[in-house]
């Protein structure tokens, strides 16, 4: 199946029209934020799994789930630049994922950048539903290059984010 266009800029789609992962929603400004939530849910997302952690370095986000008209928003925190801290905080978020896709949502994946936290997710979720590993994280290299940030990083973006997506086994959580 091709991939839907891609309703804002930094993002790309895991699983097209399904499965959305990308960066933070909300701009530093009302009207520009408004539009960027109002292109997500015009490309049919109505679920946000958001995986900044407000209590330590994305402090400085201002909040975005007022602005959601009632869709679905739920956070899962995984510090910036780090892993998720443990594997049932793992297992719950991928989880909600599947979760929102099998009532037929759409889900739109996040952190601040889009980066290494949303990478280390999704490279988790691919590796659940397809090959684990290396697969998924060769899968999930293929994916990010929809993305314009794939020409200056990489994703998962540090060396214990891919660590984990490749040591990442289910039965762990």
């Amino acid at each position: 199946m091709e991939n839907p266009p891609r309703p804002i800029d930094h993002c790309y789609w895991v699983l097209p029209g399904k499965l959305l992962a990308g960066e933070y929603p909300r701009n530093i400004d009302e009207p520009s934020s408004r539009e960027k939530l109002r292109k997500l849910t015009d490309a049919g997302v109505s679920a946000f799994i958001d995986l900044t952690d407000p209590s330590a370095t994305d402090h400085h986000l201002k909040p975005y789930a007022d602005l959601l008209n009632g869709h679905s928003h739920q956070r899962f925190p995984i510090r910036d630049l780090s892993v998720p801290s443990s594997p049932e905080l793992t297992k719950a978020t991928l989880d909600a994922i599947d979760a929102h896709i099998a009532a037929g949502e759409t889900v739109y994946v996040h952190c601040w950048g889009g980066v290494g936290r949303t990478g280390t997710v999704i490279g988790c979720w691919l590796a659940r539903h397809h090959e684990p590993g290396q697969a998924a994280l060769d899968r999930l290299t293929e994916l990010w290059q929809q993305n314009p940030k794939s020409r200056s990083r990489r994703s998962p973006e540090t060396g214990e984010q891919v660590q984990y997506v490749l040591n990442w086994n289910e039965s762990d959580a």
